[in-house]
């Protein structure tokens, strides 16, 4: 395998310990993050994601190498392809399409994933190939399947596990479909968030076997890890262990444009809408990482969100049918109690988003890990 540099040892043993003392990486896969650095397999320009303001900002290696190391060997998201491939240039794209995750958020993944010595494993999502080249040292490369639908970030992350020697089996396909070649397996790992879990990927897990996948629903963009056992029925059922927010499958990409013919062209005119107020405050929606917001989503299905944020406690918060036509807008200002809410179309969505988020307050503001998800061997979920 290809040697660290001194600084490089150092970096990566701080970071494992790091990730060791908060729980994150379990000591069964200390000896392999150690032997396995995700500065491997990083292309040389990276866009290091700020946690704090929300900005991608680009490193160059060549430009910038002691900036590009500690990025490397930080606890941060990395992101290494924007708009599918077709960007270019140093500045971020539009959409991020394929990143390096958190060393936490991938620790704390394959900790959940609770491999044992012999056991086969299929990931959806090659991305920079770290993930199963940290599998493939665990497990054996013989052992490991990742499924990746885009042809040059194959082709990056199977000559990077060259450079390493390691050989994962790394498929270049639609990661829906799962890799039938190869199952049953007894782990399944979704490094892409999904709205719709793809029947195959249960049919292709042996009986006992687990699924672990970012799994969510339109509502929004956010993630829960969900922990799926497969039964001898096929179907799988088992608990949201915490929030987390990855790239979504590409055919499972909420499309935008598809509302906006939805709401008259001088929305502040909303034509037939009905107009009321509510005493609810923007906050009281849900910030990012915060589970009324995702568990809104399971009280009101097939309904998506977006809050178009003019400061802190300001701006729109808009939901779409994905049914029907029916559209809500609720305007929050700043000093302003309540909101005023316009709401148009036979399905009163500001209705229902406003008794999920009271039903979630009268049971005690339950978090995420307090719901699980049972699938049926069509794909078909139900939330509980």
């Amino acid at each position: 395998m290809t040697p660290n540099s001194g600084r490089g040892d150092r970096a990566g043993g701080e970071l494992v310990w790091s990730l060791l003392d908060s729980g994150a990486l379990s000591a069964d896969w200390a000896d392999t993050f150690r032997a396995v650095p995700r500065a491997w397999f990083l292309p040389d320009l990276i866009w290091a994601y700020d946690m704090g303001t929300g900005r991608s900002v680009p490193i160059s290696r060549a430009e910038e190498p002691d900036a590009w190391e500690r990025a490397a060997y930080a606890n941060v998201p990395l992101v290494t392809q924007w708009d599918d491939g077709r960007h270019s240039g140093t500045e971020p794209g539009v959409v991020a399409t394929s990143s390096a995750s958190m060393p936490s958020v991938v620790a704390a993944m394959l900790r959940d994933l609770d491999v044992s010595d012999g056991m086969r494993v299929l990931e959806i999502g090659t991305g920079t190939g770290w993930n199963a080249a940290l599998l493939a040292h665990r497990l054996g490369s013989g052992n490991v399947v990742s499924v990746e639908i885009d042809a040059e970030v194959v082709a990056r992350a199977r000559a990077a596990l060259g450079r390493v020697g390691l050989g994962p089996e790394v498929i270049h396909g639609d990661g829906r479909d799962g890799w039938a070649g190869s199952a049953p397996y007894d782990r399944v790992i979704a490094t892409a968030g999904v709205r719709d879990l793809p029947p195959r990927w249960l049919e292709q897990t042996r009986s006992g076997g687990v699924v672990l996948a970012p799994w969510g629903t339109h509502y929004s963009d956010q993630d829960a890890l969900v922990r799926l056992t497969v039964g001898d029925d096929g179907g799988a059922s088992g608990p949201f262990l915490r929030m987390v927010e990855f790239m979504k499958l590409r055919d499972q990409r909420l499309d935008w444009d598809r509302f906006r013919t939805y709401v008259p062209a001088h929305p502040d005119v909303p034509g037939d809408a009905d107009a009321s107020r509510t005493p609810l405050t923007l906050g009281d929606l849900g910030g990012r990482y915060e589970s009324v917001r995702f568990l809104t989503g399971l009280r009101v299905p097939d309904c998506a969100h977006v809050v178009n944020r003019t400061g802190e406690a300001a701006g729109k918060a808009w939901f779409f049918d994905l049914r029907g036509r029916s559209w809500a807008v609720a305007e929050f200002h700043e000093g302003e109690a309540g909101a005023r809410v316009h709401q148009s179309g036979p399905r009163r969505l500001w209705d229902e988003v406003e008794a999920a988020v009271a039903w979630w307050v009268g049971r005690g503001r339950p978090g995420v890990e307090r719901f699980g998800l049972a699938v049926g061997p069509d794909g078909l979920a139900r939330s509980w």
